[in-house]
């Protein structure tokens, strides 16, 4: 691929990772079309394409007109307690189908190279300390969310394949930054209140992503040749434990810590007991990414380093989210 301007499709761009990424797009002078499911969807600055539910039979035909690259971030994303009755099939049909069917038509109408976001739930739930997932590592998902993802993976290979076009993957860990939700933003207002925390003693280790890395390497990811066809890990390049995240996130917060160091082990015993083994994993259990392959293939490296990224995260919290 070369570096001239481009015209770009983005789905999911009225979300966390889409706006901040069309916004990167436009400030470098491309061109962005945004598919919106309905008129509803208020996305200004960029021209838009009205495209409905994703699945296996959406039509992308006036969506792909005069498209040179597609940026993939929609998805039926993973959710906890799941009430749908077989929530890998409700995965499959906008994750895989949905995925599979956008990128068809867009090679059919002439797209030379297709981003698709994936998750490091392909790899799996987490990992040995000191054993970090690679890129090359044999999937192991494990929820609908995952396993569909990995699906659409296999599927969009063997359509490379097939078709000659370009496939770039990538794989980000929990993601952070301005506007952040879930259980990142619960932890924020934990400790904005000041409220003690049984979590001083962890000693695992867990990868993230800050959000302006991750825009950063799918920038990188547009232009450069190295990309065609490669699936990368995104990360910042350190690895904290939950104490440690906790203590930068109540620092960059002006907050004092009140962080009670209750062993590992009787923490996901008591979550055993409660039936909240998940909730344990993510907290106790470590889950580490390795991104050699992205600075070795596209000499590529996180620009913006943990400290900064969980400062510009809690300024926009104490603005707007408190």
């Amino acid at each position: 691929m070369d570096d001239r301007i481009l015209r770009h499709l983005i789905t999911g761009a009225s979300g966390f990772v889409g706006k901040p990424l069309c916004a990167e797009l436009l400030r470098q002078g491309h061109e962005v079309r945004v598919a919106i499911r309905s008129t509803n969807d208020l996305i200004d600055d960029y021209e838009r394409a009205i495209v409905g539910s994703i699945d296996g039979g959406t039509d992308w035909t006036v969506a792909l007109r005069g498209v040179q690259m597609v940026i993939h971030l929609a998805a039926r994303v993973h959710v906890m307690n799941d009430t749908a009755i077989d929530a890998l099939a409700e995965c499959r049909k906008v994750n895989v189908e949905g995925t599979l069917n956008l990128a068809r038509q867009a090679f059919k109408a002439g797209v030379q190279r297709f981003i698709f976001i994936s998750s490091i739930k392909v790899n799996g739930e987490g990992t040995l300390l000191g054993q970090p997932f690679t890129a090359e590592d044999e999937p192991s998902p494990v929820d609908p969310y995952g396993i569909s993802k990995r699906e659409a993976e296999d599927a969009l290979r063997q359509l490379a394949v097939e078709t000659g076009k370009e496939i770039v993957i990538i794989r980000p860990p929990l993601i952070y930054g301005p506007g952040v939700k879930a259980n990142f933003q619960s932890m924020m207002r934990w400790l904005d209140k000041g409220i003690p925390l049984p979590l001083g003693a962890i000693h695992n280790k867990r990868s993230f992503v800050a959000l302006d890395n991750l825009i950063d390497l799918i920038m990188t990811c547009i232009a450069h040749p190295g990309a065609a066809n490669q699936t990368f890990l995104a990360g910042d390049g350190e690895d904290l434990s939950t104490t440690e995240l906790l203590q930068r996130m109540a620092a960059a917060l002006g907050k004092k810590t009140w962080l009670l160091p209750v062993p590992s082990f009787l923490l996901e015993w008591v979550a055993k007991l409660l039936g909240k083994q998940a909730m344990a994993q993510r907290l106790c259990g470590s889950l580490q990414v390795d991104i050699s392959k992205a600075r070795d293939l596209l000499a590529w490296k996180p620009p913006v380093k943990i400290n900064v990224a969980l400062k510009k995260t809690a300024h926009y919290y104490i603005k707007f989210d408190k």
